[in-house]
């Protein structure tokens, strides 16, 4: 048995001194951690992208935009002739550069051709039917004229019976006498067959003219048709070939172009040849920006398909009258046609290109100009920050004029000094949440 004098090792309801000392020393590491990772997290510098531009010196602008298309002032339109069943077997490529008299478009001659050879039948028909009949009224003349002259000669040989009526018993003069009237009445009546017989020819002859005239004129007309089959260029341009409103395109899409193959209508337009010395940029502007336009106001014009060059132009036409424009809805917006002639052309510009234009109606030269984003609001006032260093500092300004782009400074900073395009505190924000 134990002693009772023998003390145990561990008391109860004590710790060990061991086990103590490793739980605080984990505890005081994960406190160190914590305390590092919040040193780190809350102390740390964080380099912040914040947009900027220069206060610069340029010509203040205020200007309507809108967009158009470039169009030719002068133009030659290609219609399908007055020639029924026209079809095209032959059309030049769009876009493509001809001379002067070369072939646009090129129809099936095939119907008009066998029209001509047909026509030149009945006219050749005519003819030998008129040949004809001036034979047989010719073999009816002559008898006729042989009739006459035995009447004629009966006629004569009656009366010199009749002379004799002296020396002849009264019976037999008085029987010569009667033969006289007869021959005489036979005669006129020979006559007179030889006056229809000449009327009957006249008809006859001038109904063969007639017909031998309108085939004539059939002819002629097939002819004309054939030597209208073909379209060329009266002048050196570009051919633009024209929408077939009557084509079966697919639905939802545009009306395709003509193309070969293509049944056309008289006076259709198939082609147009722009006279391209001349182009301008046809507008349609908003009914608020109506009142701030007048003619002669200069216009910059930006083609889509020609980014490197800027052109420029001149309001010529304002359209008095509102048209109206259908986006969906019920209600109409009111849109007011316009146009400005291009001064500058490029041999790159074709009719139809896309375009925006910049008309200017106002210009303040050698302003103080600072970007429209860079103004904020500080105590219900305009202010800016300004760059210096890597700090940056918010300045007071004072403003003039603006517009979508642009605001004019009248004090508060100087050109080339730079200020955001956006408030520091924000940029740092967003680059915080980015990090995280």
């Amino acid at each position: 048995m134990p002693s009772k004098d023998q003390r145990p090792t561990t008391r109860l309801g004590k710790s060990n001194p061991r086990r103590v000392k490793i739980i605080t020393w984990i505890l005081g590491l994960l406190l160190c951690g914590s305390g590092v990772f919040a040193a780190y997290r809350y102390t740390a510098t964080t380099e912040v992208e914040v947009a900027v531009a220069r206060v610069r010196r340029a010509d203040f602008i205020i200007s309507v935009r809108t967009r158009g298309d470039i169009k030719s002032a002068r133009s030659i339109i290609l219609k399908a002739p007055q020639v029924p069943g026209l079809r095209i077997v032959h059309l030049a490529d769009n876009g493509r550069m001809v001379k002067k008299g070369d072939v646009i478009v090129q129809f099936d001659p095939v119907q008009q051709e066998q029209n001509v050879i047909q026509r030149s039948t009945n006219v050749q028909s005519a003819d030998g039917d008129i040949t004809q009949m001036k034979a047989t009224q010719k073999m009816d003349d002559e008898a006729d004229a042989m009739s006459k002259m035995s009447s004629e000669y009966d006629v004569e040989r009656s009366k010199l019976d009749a002379s004799k009526a002296e020396v002849l018993s009264a019976i037999d003069g008085e029987k010569n006498r009667i033969q006289v009237g007869v021959s005489e009445g036979s005669l006129q009546q020979v006559k007179a067959t030889i006056n229809a017989h000449q009327v009957g020819h006249e008809a006859d002859l001038s109904r063969l003219g007639q017909r031998r005239d309108n085939a004539s004129k059939n002819l002629s007309l097939a002819q004309t048709y054939l030597t209208m089959m073909q379209l060329r260029a009266a002048n050196d341009g570009i051919v633009n070939v024209l929408p077939n409103f009557r084509s079966q395109g697919t639905f939802g899409q545009s009306t395709p172009p003509f193309k070969e193959g293509d049944n056309v209508w008289t006076g259709a337009e198939i082609a147009e040849m722009p006279d391209l010395s001349q182009l301008y940029i046809n507008l349609n502007l908003e009914e608020v920006d109506r009142g701030k336009l007048q003619m002669g106001q200069p216009v910059r014009v930006r083609v889509d398909a020609i980014p490197d060059k800027e052109f420029f132009g001149e309001i010529d036409f304002i359209s008095p009258i509102a048209s109206l424009v259908f986006k969906g809805g019920t209600t109409a917006e009111k849109t007011f046609p316009a146009r400005a002639t291009l001064k500058n052309l490029d041999d790159r510009l074709r009719p139809g290109m896309s375009s925006t234009a910049e008309i200017i109606i106002e210009r303040l030269p050698n302003m103080l100009l600072i970007p429209a984003r860079s103004s904020f609001d500080q105590g219900g006032k305009p202010a800016v920050y300004v760059q210096i260093g890597k700090n940056f500092v918010v300045r007071p300004i004072q403003v003039g004029e603006r517009n979508d782009e642009d605001i004019i400074v009248t004090s508060g900073v100087k050109e080339g000094e730079i200020v955001t395009l956006e408030s520091p505190a924000e940029a740092a924000k967003r680059a915080s949440k980015k990090k995280l």
